[in-house]
């Protein structure tokens, strides 16, 4: 039984070697995949945290908040303000068709008006609170307050924009505003107590947010594109075996092959070890150029470092069974296909979906409730998970446990139907 599995091995090697095309693509193109988007990501990333984004500003008030508004924008190192294009002074109309033919992301428009009326209405709240206290004279009090119309700052985005960007220059704003309007405020009612000492009121943000990240030996972890690149591709790599896998046992049936392996006799069973053996060492190895492409290669590229010291042994076998599970599902779907147009393309496809449903190209958590749960039933998930359990929350065998289980009894469980539906198929 050994011997014959052992030739079963010997018969797959040959088989890949007499394709040296396929297999040097096979992992060659894993790695150009892995640099080429982590390239893109790193560089995106950087655009928009070291580049300043240029922003249309038409200033329709021209008073204290206008000022800070500008002020603002201009300390936040993000935005480099633009008040007009080729000399000409911008409107909102001009500012909006600029932004809407994607030569600019954002314009704000600030209204008229905005500063002298917030003042105002502040003005009418503080009278009526401290007259209610008798803190100030009730004639002073208008007794008919005058009516002022909600103001709005628009902000104008290109339809391209992503909406992430959106949100997070819509909150800056809204906390700009809100923190202007706070302290109009405190000094209105500052000079209606006659108090001229500027200390009176504390005007520092009292509630302060810190990020609180892990730590090994007193150095905080810091989460960057590598760490998530390296084993999310790496999980599409290995799970991209299934095309080749499915297509070579398809050969073997339409070629005939598969029946004088099995009139040797070989069991269905030997062949599908011999198989598993002779892909799952193409995943590992794949896996380790995954790894030395982020730990030696990324460096020369201006790249964060993948940091794998003391983990390798998790990640090595997060992979194992990673790559067990992508077999299985191979040898599954070589088993089910009658042609090689039914299973190239069918197992393509289907990696794709299982890695966008997995969490390789969107964070699960910004998915859609429904698609959130449905991410649940993908391996990659599985496989990403357990990554990201060792890499980024430095944790134990115990931690990637329940992910290896739900790995291994996928693997059991498509080989355990491709070998039921090769014996129901040849005793028919």
């Amino acid at each position: 039984m050994l011997y014959k599995f052992w030739m079963t091995v010997k018969k797959e090697m040959l088989l890949l070697q007499r394709d040296f095309g396929g297999l040097v693509i096979l992992f060659l193109m894993p790695l150009v995949l892995i640099i080429t988007i982590t390239l893109i990501q790193n560089a995106t990333f950087k655009s928009l945290s070291d580049n300043k984004i240029p922003v249309l500003l038409v200033d329709n008030d021209n008073g204290s908040i206008s000022k800070t508004v500008k002020e603002n924008l201009g300390q936040s190192g993000s935005f480099s303000i633009v008040s007009e294009i080729d000399g000409v002074k911008l409107n909102e109309t001009s500012a909006k068709n600029a932004v809407f033919k994607g030569k600019f992301q954002l314009a704000i428009i600030i209204p008229e008006k905005l500063s002298a009326d917030l003042q105002t209405k502040v003005n009418q709240n503080v009278n009526k609170i401290l007259s209610g206290f008798g803190v100030v004279d009730s004639s002073t009090i208008i007794n008919k307050p005058i009516a002022i119309s909600q103001k709005e700052v628009r902000l104008y985005f290109d339809p391209a924009t992503q909406m992430t960007f959106k949100t997070a220059v819509k909150s800056a704003i809204d906390k700009m505003i809100s923190k202007i309007e706070t302290q109009s405020i405190y000094k209105t009612f500052q000079d209606q107590l006659g108090e001229s000492d500027a200390t009176v009121f504390d005007q520092k943000s009292f509630i302060t947010f810190k990020e609180i990240v892990p730590t090994v030996d007193n150095k905080e972890i810091l989460p960057n594109s590598v760490q998530h690149n390296v084993p999310a591709w790496s999980l599409f790599a290995i799970f991209f075996i299934v095309v080749p896998l499915s297509i070579n046992i398809v050969k073997e049936k339409s070629q005939g092959t598969q029946i004088r392996l099995i009139t040797n006799p070989v069991p269905y069973a030997i062949l599908i070890a011999g198989k598993t053996a002779t892909y799952l060492l193409i995943c590992i190895i794949q896996f380790l150029l995954m790894v030395a492409v982020g730990v030696y290669i990324f460096p020369f590229l201006d790249l964060p470092v993948l940091d794998v010291s003391g983990k390798m042994l998790y990640l090595l076998i997060v992979a194992l069974f990673s790559g067990l599970a992508a077999i299985g599902f191979g040898i599954l779907l070589g088993t089910i296909a009658k042609t090689q147009e039914q299973s190239a393309p069918f197992g393509a496809t289907s990696v794709v979906i299982l890695a966008a449903i997995g969490g390789v190209w969107v964070p699960v958590f910004a998915m859609p409730k429904v698609m959130q749960y449905v991410a649940h039933i993908s391996p990659m998930n599985w496989g990403l998970n357990a990554f990201y359990d060792v890499l980024l929350r430095n944790g134990s065998f115990l931690d990637i446990f329940p992910e290896i289980i739900f790995l291994f009894l996928f693997f059991i469980l498509t080989i355990s139907i491709a070998i039921l539906y090769d014996k129901k198929k040849r005793a028919v």
